[in-house]
């Protein structure tokens, strides 16, 4: 599987050595920034990050920030990006699972590496769900399709 990864400066070190993990496991990894712990925007990362998976580059995502919430909050404004901020094993489960996410956000001040990793692991090897799981993704598709019309955000 190809993931692309990507962290503003708080999730840094934590990106860093997530990446041979990723490795290790089998995956092709995407280091899509930032790559010192110098301050910078975390909704740069996510942009990039959701572009390879939006584009088919990246199988998946993994965005790294102090929380992963802004990470989460940029990601989601990408068509076909279903981000979700994870913190234990059965929100990265239900993640996958429930919710059919295509990037995984996590905190580095909330989550050890071993942790992340855990939840990395979990989060990629759960398969999506039933039936009743794919018609609610379905909606969510709709909701993101009603908003966009050639180019333009237009008021439901």
């Amino acid at each position: 599987m190809k993931v692309a990864i990507g962290s503003d400066h708080a999730g840094y070190s934590k990106k860093r050595d997530l990446m041979p993990f990723l490795l290790r496991e089998g995956h092709e990894v995407l280091d899509e920034g930032c790559y010192d712990e110098e301050s910078c925007d975390y909704p740069d990362f996510a942009r990039k990050v959701t572009e390879r998976v939006r584009r088919g580059v990246a199988d998946r995502g993994i965005l790294i920030c102090g929380t992963g919430i802004g990470m989460a909050i940029a990601a989601n404004k990408v068509p076909g990006i279903r981000a979700a901020v994870c913190w234990n094993s059965k929100t990265a489960a239900a993640a996958a699972e429930h919710n059919m996410a295509n990037v995984l956000c996590l905190g580095s001040r909330m989550l050890t590496l071993v942790q992340m990793k855990r939840l990395i692991r979990l989060w990629i090897e759960t398969p999506f769900g039933p039936d009743r799981h794919r018609r609610r993704v379905g909606k969510i598709t709709a909701i993101e399709r009603s908003f966009l019309c050639c180019g333009k955000h237009h008021k439901p």
